[in-house]
C-alpha cells in the first residue's frame, strides 16, 4: 500500500511536521521537507527527494522548480551569484526594467511562463512593462504539495496557480517522479485553464548546468534540423556553437535557436557532456508538446555565474508579442487542459556514449541546416 503525506495545504492552513520539517521514508526512498530561515531564504519550503544514490530538491515556494541535484557526492546544478533559493517576496518581477526575475535565479530547473517566457517587453508608446523576463510562474508559490511512495517509486505533486483578474487564469499541477535505481527525475506538468474563455500559454524548461559538468571542452549534442543564432553576437560563435570554453571574465552570452529532429511519435533527446565524455545530462521530451529548443551559453567568470542553459520550449524566448504573432504558444480551450512531459537523466561513463548514439540515430542521414546569421521569423530585432 502506498504511503502518502500532505506536505502543505494552504486551503486547510496545514503544514506537515514540527517547525516546517517532515519526513516520508520507505526503504531507499525518502522525502524530507524543510522550511529555510534567514536572509532572502526566509520562509522558503524545500523538499529533498532521494533514492539513495540520486537526490534532488524541489522548491514549492518557487513554482515547483528544482534547486539542485546530487549523484552520490557529485553536485548537479550551478553556482549562481544569487544565494538562493530566494523567497518570491524578495523578487521584484514587475520592476520597470522587466529584469527583476534575475534576483531569484539560481535553480537547476526553472520554468519560464506561463503567460510569457521570453525577453521583457514594454509598450512602445508608453514604455510601460507588459511582460517581465521569463514570466511569473517561477515566483508563484504552490498552494498544495503532497508526497507518496508506492513500491519503488516516489511522487511529489504540487499545485500552483497563475491567475490575474481579467487576464490569464491557469493552474499548473506538477508531478516529479523518481524510482529506485534512476539517476534523474521525470516530470509531468498539467496546465488547466480555469477560465471559460480560451487561453494561450508559453512554457520553457530552463535547465541550467555549471561546474563540474560544464568545463572547457564540454559539448552539446542534439539531433538538428535547423539552427539559428539569436543575434549578430551569437553569429560570431556559430562555428563553435556546440562547445564551451573555460570561465572568461566579461564573456557576453550567446544564444542559439533550434528545430530538432524526432522519432515518429515526436520523441527527441539532447545531451550536454563534459570534455572527457565521462559525465552528461540528457533531456528527453516530445516535439508535439515542446516544438523548439534553445541553448544559452554564459561562460563568464565563476563568481559571475559560469553556466549554460539547455531549454526545450513551446517557443523561442523572444518577446511575447513577437512569438505570439508567429503562433508559437499553446492554446487551451475554455476549462480545458494541456500537458508537458519532460525527463532529466544524469549520465555516468558508458551511459554518456549510449545516449549520444541514440541522438545520432535520430539525426540519421539528415544534414542539419545551420544559418550563419539571425533569421527573420526566428529572431526578434
Amino acid at each position: 500500500m502506498a504511503k502518502q503525506l500532505v506536505l502543505l495545504d494552504a486551503e486547510k492552513n496545514h503544514v506537515a511536521g514540527n517547525n516546517g520539517t517532515a519526513e516520508l521514508v520507505d526503504g531507499k526512498l525518502s522525502v524530507i521537507k524543510r522550511t529555510l530561515l534567514g536572509g532572502l531564504r526566509q520562509g522558503v519550503d524545500i523538499v529533498t527527494v532521494s533514492n539513495g544514490d540520486f537526490s534532488f530538491t524541489v522548491i514549492p515556494t518557487r513554482g515547483m522548480g528544482a534547486h539542485q541535484a546530487n549523484y552520490k557526492d557529485e553536485f548537479i546544478g550551478w553556482d549562481s551569484p544569487v544565494n538562493g533559493p530566494v523567497h518570491p517576496a524578495f523578487v521584484q518581477i514587475s520592476e520597470p526594467s522587466g529584469l527583476g526575475w534575475l534576483e531569484g535565479f539560481d535553480e537547476l530547473l526553472v520554468r519560464c511562463g506561463l503567460e510569457s517566457n521570453g525577453a521583457p517587453e514594454h509598450d512602445p508608446e508608453t514604455g510601460r512593462l507588459m511582460y517581465p523576463v521569463h514570466g511569473r510562474i517561477a515566483n508563484k508559490p504552490a498552494h498544495k504539495v503532497t508526497a507518496s511512495i508506492d513500491g519503488d517509486e516516489v511522487t511529489i505533486t504540487g499545485i500552483t496557480d497563475e491567475v490575474r483578474f481579467h487576464f490569464l487564469k491557469v493552474r499548473m499541477t506538477s508531478e516529479f517522479k523518481l524510482k529506485v535505481g534512476e539517476d534523474g527525475f521525470r516530470l509531468k506538468d498539467s496546465i488547466e485553464n480555469l477560465s471559460a474563455s480560451p487561453a494561450e500559454i508559453q512554457m520553457l524548461y530552463h535547465m541550467n548546468f555549471g561546474a563540474p559538468l560544464l568545463d572547457a571542452g564540454s559539448r552539446v549534442v542534439a539531433p538538428i534540423k535547423t539552427l539559428v543564432p539569436r543575434n549578430d553576437h551569437a553569429a560570431t560563435g556559430i562555428d563553435n556553437w556546440d562547445s564551451y570554453v573555460a570561465p572568461q571574465p566579461g564573456y557576453e552570452e550567446q544564444v542559439y535557436f533550434f528545430e530538432l529532429l524526432a522519432d515518429a511519435s515526436g520523441k527527441t533527446k539532447t545531451l550536454l557532456k563534459n570534455a572527457h565524455g565521462t559525465r552528461g545530462a540528457a533531456l528527453s521530451f516530445n516535439k508535439n508538446q515542446l516544438p523548439v529548443f534553445t541553448t544559452w551559453k554564459n561562460t563568464t567568470a565563476v563568481g559571475d555565474g559560469y553556466v549554460t542553459g539547455i531549454e526545450p520550449g513551446t517557443n523561442f524566448p523572444n518577446p511575447r508579442t513577437y512569438e505570439g504573432k508567429r503562433g508559437r504558444f499553446t492554446k487551451i480551450p475554455g476549462n480545458g487542459k494541456t500537458e508537458f512531459d519532460f525527463a532529466f537523466e544524469y549520465l555516468v561513463d558508458d551511459r554518456v556514449n549510449a545516449v549520444e548514439a541514440e541522438i545520432k540515430k535520430l539525426q540519421g542521414s539528415t544534414k542539419p541546416t545551420i544559418h550563419k546569421t539571425p533569421q527573420d521569423g526566428w529572431c526578434a530585432p
